[in-house]
């Protein structure tokens, strides 16, 4: 091989190097330059917005004989089969835990390693998967497509639509084996169970006091920081309480959800039913 010939198989070789290491950074980044026309679906690179746009402008020639679901491609065909067959080739050798997709098995031992190789570029917060990092980025942009096609809300990840749908239900999935309370969240469940047990797992790292979910914990920590995360629309105070705000909230909208049974009278706020209720029976704290 020439001199000549040999500089040239280098470079060529270095510069796909380069585009392949580009596109891989897009990963980590989230960044997504490549978009569809038709439904605006983003790609980090051109050859996976051209598989895409098959979709729209191909045949699906390749279809399950169980389900009749069409795709464009075979291989998309016999991983989809798995799902019909319950074959999961794949096992974590940490835990034992099998997937059916290959991808999956990656993602689940990050939960071994530790690691998070998709980092937001502007609070640097880490996550395990592309999809997670993708959600997060909706907080920063505001961007909020999931919409409730009830009350026209909107949210930036699909489960929370999912959970807010159940205030328009009354589904409440999750219930507690010992006292039979439900809830519309899983979270929420395992959080009052401790109420049972006393279990108070997240302590805080400046005063010691313990609590039994991560929420509460995050609430009393603004006491120490001085912060109040949570602000009125309305009237733009804030609150260091999710809950502050909510009842909040209701001075400006007028809704009393808590009434006194002796005289019906009704009220915003709950603790402001239990001094009224004192006038009756006269009991001073």
């Amino acid at each position: 091989m020439s001199n000549h010939t040999l500089v040239t198989f280098v470079r060529k070789h270095l510069l796909s190097f380069n585009i392949s290491l580009t596109t891989h950074k897009r990963i980590h980044a989230g960044v997504k330059p490549y978009k569809c026309n038709i439904c605006n679906k983003a790609f980090t690179d051109l050859r996976n917005l051209t598989r895409h746009k098959c979709i729209h402008t191909v045949d699906k020639l390749y279809i399950c004989d169980i389900c009749e679901k069409s795709f464009t491609q075979s291989i998309h065909l016999t991983t989809h089969r798995q799902l019909h067959t319950g074959v999961k080739s794949f096992t974590c050798d940490i835990y034992h835990k099998m997937f059916s997709r290959s991808y999956r098995l990656v993602q689940h031992k990050r939960i071994h390693t530790g690691e998070k190789p998709y980092t937001c570029d502007i609070c640097e917060t880490a996550f395990t998967q592309l999809g997670s990092l993708t959600e997060h980025k909706r907080i920063h942009s505001g961007v909020k497509p999931y919409v409730c096609n009830i009350c026209n809300k909107a949210f930036n990840r699909l489960y929370i639509l999912t959970t807010h749908k159940r205030v328009h239900t009354g589904v409440k999935p999750y219930t507690c084996d010992i006292c039979k309370k439900t809830f519309t969240r899983l979270s929420t469940l395992a959080a009052h169970i401790r109420v049972h047990s006393g279990d108070k797992p997240y302590t805080c790292n400046v005063c010691n006091k313990s609590f039994s979910s991560n929420s509460n914990l995050a609430e009393h920590k603004c006491i120490h920081t001085g912060e109040k995360p949570y602000k009125c629309d309305i009237c733009l105070k804030a609150f260091c309480c999710h809950s502050d705000v909510t009842k909040h909230k209701r001075i400006h909208s007028g809704v009393k959800l808590y009434i006194c049974t002796i005289c019906q009278q009704a009220f915003t706020q709950s603790g402001t039913l239990t001094k009224h209720k004192r006038t009756h029976i006269d009991v001073k704290p």
